[in-house]
């Protein structure tokens, strides 16, 4: 049984209001999707790791990132999609994985994972199926339509879903296939699972694993960077 990481990186960071697109924006010592290669590329239970970017920054990615990264896991580059459960099909389909192997998919600008956490997200899809990262909310959640407030919703049942998010190979295969189908589309990959009837667990994470995604996002990543890591629950 093998385990895979699936890692998008073919956003086009908008909001990082940056003139290349955020996975390549320095962070220390090396580009954001850099930090979080390496932490799969150096984790024991970690088996392969496909990189999904626009065939248009394969050049780019294998030398700002793969060649000074000297990566050993890393199998190959996927062309992106239009959009990010495009691009995720994509590298499911590329992988060519067995059906019981593990995928973990795992956003390219989310590079401050802890890797105690790849620990738990494998051993729960190893025992109980499905799963991804969460952390509860923390500020109070309003729904809004037009401006105006039409429900404040009960926090204490309310997460925030991160990555990685993990599945067999054979279940998020169908859940992708059945969403293309249909022509729906997620918001996150444990979605399309969802909608299919079929639980998902979800581990409580860490505060600090961030997606960048404005300037102020890489602020944080810097600074968090600097400091002493806390224990993870």
């Amino acid at each position: 049984m093998s385990v895979i990481v699936l890692i998008p990186a073919a956003g086009m960071g908008r909001r990082m209001g940056a003139t290349v697109n955020k996975q390549y924006l320095p962070l220390n010592d090396r580009p954001i999707v850099g930090h979080t290669i390496a932490l799969f590329d150096q984790h024991p239970l970690i088996d392969k790791i496909y990189v999904i970017t626009p065939v248009a920054e394969f050049e780019q990615c294998r030398r700002e990132v793969l060649e000074p990264g000297n990566f050993h896991k890393v199998q190959d580059l996927v062309p992106g999609g239009a959009e990010r459960q495009d691009s995720v099909r994509n590298g499911l389909l590329a992988c060519a994985a067995g059906p019981d192997d593990i995928v973990l998919i795992h956003d390219g600008v989310r590079p401050l994972l802890q890797p105690a956490l790849i620990d738990k997200v494998i051993e729960t899809v190893r025992g109980q199926g499905a799963c991804l990262v969460g952390v509860p909310v923390k500020d109070t959640i309003k729904q809004v339509v037009d401006g105006c407030i039409e429900g404040t919703p009960d926090r204490s049942g309310l997460w925030q879903a991160q990555t990685p998010q993990a599945f067999r190979y054979s279940q998020i295969l169908e859940a992708h296939e059945r969403a293309q189908q249909d022509g729906f589309r997620g918001t996150d990959d444990a979605s399309l699972v969802e909608r299919l009837g079929q639980p998902v667990m979800v581990i409580a994470g860490s505060y600090r694993n961030i997606k960048l995604t404005t300037p102020e996002d890489l602020l944080l990543a810097r600074a968090f960077l600097d400091s002493p890591e806390e224990v993870c629950p």
